[in-house]
């Protein structure tokens, strides 16, 4: 059973939240928090999983929540946010965050963001994928738009790690590159959740990633995607 505290200044959002999640049978809310101070109180005395945070809240925002619940090892965290701000997410993942969601988000994304990140991985929203991609790929911002050009081809280690990819895993991390969760993969697709999951599975393990962000990025370095 997955352990998960809400933690947002407005009670509707906490209720909404605890009502999309309650339903699954693997997780479990166990606390809730009206600011970042009682969160961190709740993440040290419930034996906490995952906390859901809001960034704007009282007493203490939710960055500097994350930043004291992940430094304690309570708890993984997901920042959960209006406001799709590229300062927000960087200040979150530097903090130790392990996800990153808009309020917005499908409920499904919701609860595939706890199990991730319960399981070690880390889960971005689609509009947060691409900045953490051009963050840990260049040094500069990115420039204006310009015509595209060719990608560079990947290198002799990158090619053997593409060519062991299937042609559904090849598939499967195109999409994810793109942003989306397994749920809409599946739709896509016309496959199943469970065998999207198989199959993020083996991309990460076959590239040797930690989370989907890091294959994301793998793609890009590999000329997979521009």
């Amino acid at each position: 059973m997955i352990r998960v505290l809400l933690a947002d200044d407005h009670a509707l959002v906490r209720s909404g939240f605890a009502m999309v999640l309650s339903v699954e049978d693997d997780i479990e809310v166990v606390a809730q928090a009206s600011d970042g101070a009682e969160a961190v109180a709740a993440a040290r005395d419930e034996a906490v999983d995952v906390a859901l945070l809001d960034v704007q809240m009282p007493v203490m925002d939710g960055i500097e929540a994350t930043r004291r619940i992940v430094g304690t090892g309570c708890a993984k965290v997901v920042i959960v946010t209006t406001f799709d701000r590229e300062d927000y997410l960087f200040d979150a993942l530097a903090a130790g965050a392990s996800g990153f969601l808009l309020k917005n988000a499908d409920p499904d994304d919701l609860v595939e963001a706890v199990r991730a990140v319960a399981g070690g991985h880390a889960l971005l929203a689609p509009e947060a994928t691409l900045r953490v991609i051009r963050a840990l790929t260049t040094d500069a911002p990115a420039p204006a738009p310009v015509p595209e050009a060719a990608p560079a081809p990947p290198g002799p280690a990158q090619r053997r790690i593409l060519d062991s990819l299937t042609e559904r895993e090849h598939e499967v991390l195109l999409l994810v590159s793109d942003g989306l969760s397994n749920a809409e993969i599946a739709q896509r697709l016309y496959l199943g959740p469970a065998t999207v999951k198989t199959h993020v599975s083996n991309i990460l393990a076959k590239t040797g990633s930690r989370d989907r962000v890091q294959a994301v990025v793998f793609a890009h370095r590999a000329g997979l995607v521009g």
